[in-house]
């Protein structure tokens, strides 16, 4: 019983890299095989459906911060990582919000940026406004980021 609270927290540190790197994996796969079609008909656009490409990347990049938070506040990453199973099962719940929407957020922006790709492909000149409709699905990565955040370091200060 007593390392179920570390359990429970590098369960949620895991799963915040996990879920958000899995959805930006398919978010940028299915974006560059947009941007590989485009190329084949005009190299030229390769920067615009780069940029384009690269956006449901950083969820991932989040998760990954989420991971490396939550191991620095319980311990393993320096420090004495001696969790109580209910700080462990809040520091799971603190993570969950970039797992899930970190994983939800890159697909669905994957799929915007491909819309994207497509108006770069055939309007290149309209690249600024492209831009803002995968922006817009990172918003939401955003939020849960800094809810996920808060909660962490909200934990870090309770006595139980």
């Amino acid at each position: 019983m007593g390392n179920l609270g570390i359990v429970f927290a590098l369960t949620g540190a895991a799963l915040a890299a996990l879920l958000a790197g899995i959805g930006s994996a398919i978010g940028v796969g299915i974006a560059g095989e947009a941007a590989a079609g485009v190329i084949t008909e005009d190299p030229n656009k390769f920067s615009k459906v780069l940029v384009l490409q690269l956006l449901p990347g950083t969820q991932g990049i989040y998760g990954l911060l989420i991971g490396f938070i939550t191991l620095t506040q319980i311990g393993i990453m320096g420090g004495d990582p001696n969790v109580s199973v209910a700080k462990g099962l809040l520091y799971l719940a603190a993570c969950l919000p970039m797992a899930f929407v970190g994983l939800w957020s890159a697909m669905k922006q994957g799929k915007a940026s491909v819309a994207s790709i497509g108006l770069v492909a055939k309007r290149p000149e309209q690249f600024g406004k492209a831009m803002i409709f995968p922006a817009m699905v990172e918003t939401y990565a955003i939020l849960a980021l800094l809810i996920s955040i808060l909660s962490i370091f909200g934990i870090g200060g309770l006595a139980i």
